[in-house]
């Protein structure tokens, strides 16, 4: 048997740690480590069009398998363009392992062709970074780096120069063990105590809900119901809490609604759970808070606390929830249930009238359409900007759907990167890019991906030909928009061009059959839908010294349109209050 090299060794070990893809574009120093993958039967390469692609594809793929995933970039520039998908993995707490191949050994440090330093350059986005500088060093440091990734959530990256990677490798010892997955934290006694007390000695107890509450919705609405709590959430807590409850008070943040400000201020006690919302602004600074998160780093670190709980958020709840005295006072939860219910009432109003109608396009319309005939396990991803607003506020989660987007980095043109790592994990599930104009052109190359590997992705293309959000930042600001016009093709057409489906929608009765025979089409497939640039208002009430920048111009975004099943669910949970 021929002696492996340093790359088939480092592909072995991949293998081992459960990666079935690596998402890149091939460079000479990366030839041996894409010729190992394309003898290895365990291993796929996947060829991006786009570096960056393939860090947002990899950290797509581990957010929906939970799994570690990888990516790899050739020396110099091109792995310089991993670094916006890494940032966005990272604080995304997604496991990816990034290769950075590197220039030949002997030349580092010489400031030789394409030369960087990349094992310093990927620190700040990632929980290892290191190089290679021998073959010996290799099998351990690989090691490592897919421990820290796995066991802390986040990006590890590898620096690799292409000569070692070639190089005969070391004789292999027994293979060593490696973490695949997270083990669960229970807290400690004593503030398992300390926060039942807290919880018996309040009147009124508000729980505001990130992710973290993944593989917790039992659990935080048994909790709920025993200490009769409103339920708010953040943008990223959406999918896994909105859904199936009964004490929904929406969402609060830069793109809030409904009733959740009102509760988090409003109570005696406000319990975080798994959740590190950033906006501290939207945080209140006169009521009791206690926080519950499974990473240490994230205590305390937005609000003050008065107790701070570290654990995972089931394994705390399954401890509360026996221990604590029921309350039977639910005037506070039904004040709160009300004012949700009507605040979502008076916004759907506004767009009520004729908008199937309206042209060009209420995006809203769109939005909700679109949440109504996506399938029910749907994997819809959301491009930063005004998408973000279409999926906090239209689209329903149920459970089994996932909603995926950059809701920590916010680079645009993240939609499409990582609809083809979602889609890669499942070609039979439905997964929808929800673009905007700016960022689909963006990276408008990897396009060409789906078309390449057939994969079934439709992209929900919102086309304003604006970059709108900045529009609108200019505006609060009281700048003339300038620069954010966008001259835009026939997407529909370019998509057909590329040998994928391609309509393009103008008027608001040509959108639902639009849809329903883009998701029939069974490869790739592109509905370009001319929205209205000027779709959104903004309230009167908010002034322009709470924020500034993005964080103002997001404050400003009311919503003026329908939110799809929210307010269904709101005049449901309704029924349930007792009448005086």
């Amino acid at each position: 048997m021929a002696k492996q090299n340093v790359a088939e060794q480092f592909v072995d070990i991949l293998v081992r740690a459960g990666v079935t893809r690596l998402y890149g574009v091939v460079g000479d120093s990366l030839n041996p480590v894409v010729d190992a993958v394309r003898r290895h039967a365990g291993i796929d390469w996947v060829h991006v069009r786009h570096e960056e692609t393939a860090a947002f594809a990899a950290g797509a793929e581990a957010q929906i398998t939970g799994k570690l995933t990888a990516c790899a970039g050739s020396c110099g520039p091109g792995n310089l363009h991993l670094v916006n998908g890494l940032y966005d993995a990272h604080r995304s707490m997604a496991p990816v392992l990034a290769l950075a191949s590197h220039i030949p050994s002997s030349e580092i440090g010489l400031g030789y062709f394409q030369e960087t330093h990349p094992d310093r350059l990927f620190q700040e986005c990632s929980h290892y970074s290191e190089l290679i500088s021998s073959p010996r060093q290799m099998p351990r440091l690989l090691h490592t780096a897919i421990q820290n990734a796995v066991g802390r959530s986040g990006v590890s990256v590898v620096s690799l120069p292409g000569d070692i990677a070639a190089e005969p490798a070391p004789e292999q010892t027994a293979a060593t063990a490696l973490v695949t997955s997270r083990p669960t934290v229970r807290p400690g006694d004593e503030e398992i105590d300390r926060l039942v007390g807290m919880i018996d000695a309040a009147d009124k107890v508000t729980l505001f809900c990130g992710s973290g509450t993944a593989g917790a919705h039992a659990e935080v609405m048994r909790f709920a119901e025993k200490i009769k709590s409103p339920v708010g959430h953040a943008l990223r807590g959406k999918e896994w809490i909105q859904y199936d409850n009964p004490y929904d008070v929406g969402m609060s943040g830069l793109l809030g609604y409904g009733a959740a400000y009102e509760a988090t201020h409003g109570c005696d006690l406000l319990i975080l759970l798994g959740t590190d919302f950033p906006y501290s602004a939207f945080l209140p600074d006169d009521v009791r808070i206690a926080q519950v998160d499974v990473r240490p780093e994230h205590l305390g670190r937005r609000s003050r606390l008065d107790l701070a709980v570290w654990g995972d958020v089931r394994e705390t709840l399954r401890c509360l929830v026996p221990r604590v005295r029921e309350k039977n006072d639910r005037r506070f939860l039904d004040k709160m249930l009300k004012k949700h219910a009507d605040a979502l009432e008076g916004v759907v109003k506004a767009y009520t009238r004729k908008v199937d109608k309206h042209v060009p396009i209420h995006p809203e319309y769109v939005a909700s359409v679109l949440d109504e005939l996506a399938d029910d396990d749907a994997v819809f991803t959301v491009d930063t900007g005004m998408c973000n607003v279409w999926a906090a506020r239209y689209l329903s989660p149920n459970g089994r759907r996932r909603i995926i987007g950059s809701f920590s980095h916010g680079p645009m043109a993240n939609a499409l990167p990582m609809a083809i790592g979602a889609q890669f994990t499942d070609r039979k599930r439905q997964v929808v890019s929800v673009s905007g104009d700016g960022g689909f052109s963006m990276l408008m190359g990897d396009f060409l991906t789906l078309v390449q590997y057939d994969l079934p992705v439709k992209v929900v293309l919102f086309n304003n030909s604006s970059l709108s959000m900045v529009e609108l930042e200019m505006l609060v600001a009281g700048l003339p928009s300038h620069g954010t016009a966008n001259k835009n093709p026939d997407f529909a057409a370019v998509a057909r061009a590329c040998g994928a489906h391609g309509v393009r929608v103008e008027k608001p009765k040509d959108l639902a059959g639009a849809l329903k025979d883009a998701f029939r089409h069974q490869g790739p497939a592109l509905v370009d839908v001319v929205t209205d640039p000027n779709a959104l208002s903004i309230p009167p009430r908010i002034s322009a010294e709470m924020v500034t920048g993005f964080a103002l111009s997001a404050s400003k975004i009311v919503l003026d349109g329908g939110v799809g099943r929210m307010l269904q669910m709101a005049r449901s949970n309704l029924r349930n209050v007792p009448r005086p």
